[in-house]
C-alpha cells in the first residue's frame, strides 16, 4: 500500500533507482533518514519535493541595464535561494510536506515561490540577491561565495514581513546562544517605515506585507555557520562531524561545492555527498493572473548528483531552520553531543555568552528609508545609489 502510493511518482523519477547503489547504508536527506532497500520511493519524493533553483534566462534586466541572465555567475546565488526556500518549506509546510506533478498545492507554496521568481519587485530573486551583493563588495555578475550570500539573505529578510525570518550568521566559527535569543526575541518592529523609490524596499512592502509577521513572540530562525574546513582540501578529521549535520532534524543542508561551482548539499549516503545541481539554464517563469506558478520547473526530477565527501572545497556554510525555541533548544543539545565532543578541531563553537572582547550584538532592523529616495544606512547605500544610475540611463 506505501508502494501503490507513490506509484505515478517512481514511474517519472525512475531516472533515480538506476543512480543509487545496491546499499544497506541509509540515505540522510535534511534530517530524514531512508533505507534504500525499503523505501526507495519516499527517498525520491523527497529529493523532488525540494525547491530546486537553477540558472535562467530572458528575465528583465538586473537594474535595468545589467545582464537578463545569469548563466556561469548565479550559481552560489541559487544554492542560497534553494537553502532558504527549504527554511520556508519548513516554515509555513512542515518538513515532511511532499510535492507532486499536477497535484494542487496550498496557496503558501505558490506564494513561497513567487518571492523566488525573477523580478526585480520579488523579495529573494536574482535580482534584489545580485544588487545587494554590490554592498558585500560584489559587483553585478560576480561569483559570491558562501559567506557572501548569506550575508546577504541576512539583509534581504529584514525586508520579509510575511516570512518575518530571525537570520543569524555566525562569525568566527562561533555561534553565540545569548545573541540568538535575543534576536529571535527582539520586539517587532512598526510596520510605519516611510516608503521610498528602492525596488527593495517596495517589494518588501508590496506583495509580502503582512501585520502577522509582527506579532510579538520568537521569530523563526535560519541559522547560517560559514566555515572553512581546511586551507586547500577539506580535513578528514571534520568528516564525521559534517556528516552528522545532516541528520538533525533541524538540517537545511549546506552550500559549497567547488572553485567557481556551487552545490546545494541536502544529504549524504555513506562519504557521497547529495545535492541539487543549478547548473541547467532555463527559461524565466512568472507568475499565472490567478497568482500560481507553473512549477514544474522549479523540482528536479533527474537523478540526484553525488560526489565524495574529499572532493568537497573547504569553504561551506552550514544551514539549520528552528521555528520554536524549543527547536533551538534542541539544535543546541545535539551539537553539543554530536558535534563538540571530540575536543580537537572542531568544526563550530557553541557558547552561552557573548564574548567580551567583541562588539556588541544589536540585532538587525530594517534600514528606514526618507520619503525622496535617500540612500539605506550601512552598505545598502551604494546599492540604490547604482539603482537610481540604471533606472535614469534605461529612461
Amino acid at each position: 500500500s506505501v508502494l501503490s502510493r507513490y506509484e505515478n511518482q517512481i514511474t517519472i523519477l525512475s531516472d533515480y533507482l538506476e543512480e543509487f547503489p545496491e546499499t544497506d547504508e541509509p540515505v540522510w536527506i535534511l534530517g530524514r533518514q531512508h533505507q534504500l532497500n525499503t523505501d526507495k520511493s519516499k527517498l525520491l519524493l523527497d529529493i523532488s519535493a525540494r525547491l530546486w533553483f537553477t540558472y535562467r534566462r530572458k528575465f528583465s534586466p538586473i537594474g535595468g541595464t545589467g545582464p537578463s541572465s545569469d548563466a556561469g555567475w548565479g550559481c552560489m546565488l541559487r544554492c542560497g535561494q534553494m537553502m532558504l526556500a527549504q527554511a520556508l518549506i519548513c516554515r509555513h509546510l512542515g518538513r515532511d510536506w511532499q510535492w507532486e506533478k499536477h497535484k494542487k498545492q496550498p496557496e503558501e507554496y505558490h506564494r513561497i515561490l513567487r518571492c523566488f521568481l525573477d523580478r526585480k519587485d520579488c523579495c529573494y530573486s536574482i535580482h534584489q540577491m545580485a544588487q545587494m551583493g554590490v554592498g558585500e563588495g560584489k559587483s553585478i555578475g560576480e561569483w559570491f561565495g558562501p559567506n557572501t550570500v548569506a550575508q546577504v539573505l541576512k539583509k534581504l529578510a529584514l525586508f520579509d514581513e510575511w516570512n518575518s525570518l530571525a537570520v543569524y550568521v555566525s562569525m568566527d566559527n562561533t555561534v553565540v546562544i545569548e545573541d540568538i535569543k535575543k534576536m529571535c526575541w527582539s520586539p517587532a518592529q512598526s510596520s510605519g517605515v516611510a516608503h521610498s523609490s528602492a525596488h527593495l524596499h517596495r517589494s518588501a512592502l508590496g506583495p509580502n506585507k503582512n501585520t502577522a509577521g509582527l506579532c510579538p513572540g520568537w521569530k523563526p530562525l535560519l541559522l547560517i555557520i560559514p566555515l572553512r574546513l581546511g586551507i586547500n582540501h577539506i580535513n578528514p578529521v571534520y568528516i564525521d562531524a559534517f556528516k552528522e549535520c545532516f541528520k538533525m532534524p533541524q538540517s537545511l543542508g549546506a552550500l559549497g561545492g567547488k572553485p567557481n561551482n556551487a552545490y546545494y548539499f541536502i544529504g549524504f549516503l555513506g562519504n557521497e555527498l547529495i545535492y541539487l545541481d543549478p547548473h541547467t539554464t532555463q527559461s524565466f517563469v512568472d507568475s499565472e493572473e490567478n497568482g500560481t506558478v507553473d512549477d514544474e520547473s522549479f523540482h528536479c526530477q533527474q537523478a540526484p548528483h553525488r560526489m565524495k565527501i574529499m572532493n568537497l572545497d573547504p569553504s561551506v556554510a552550514l544551514g539549520f531552520f528552528c521555528k520554536e525555541e524549543c527547536d533551538f533548544d534542541n539544535w543546541c543539545s545535539l551539537v553539543q553531543k554530536e558535534i563538540l565532543k571530540q575536543q580537537s578541531l572542531r568544526m563550530f563553537e557553541l557558547v552561552q555568552k557573548h564574548p567580551p572582547h567583541w562588539p556588541p550584538f544589536i540585532p538587525p532592523t530594517k534600514p528606514e528609508v526618507t520619503t525622496t529616495g535617500a540612500e539605506l544606512i550601512e552598505s545598502t547605500d551604494k546599492l540604490f545609489e547604482l539603482e537610481e544610475e540604471f533606472e535614469i540611463l534605461s529612461v
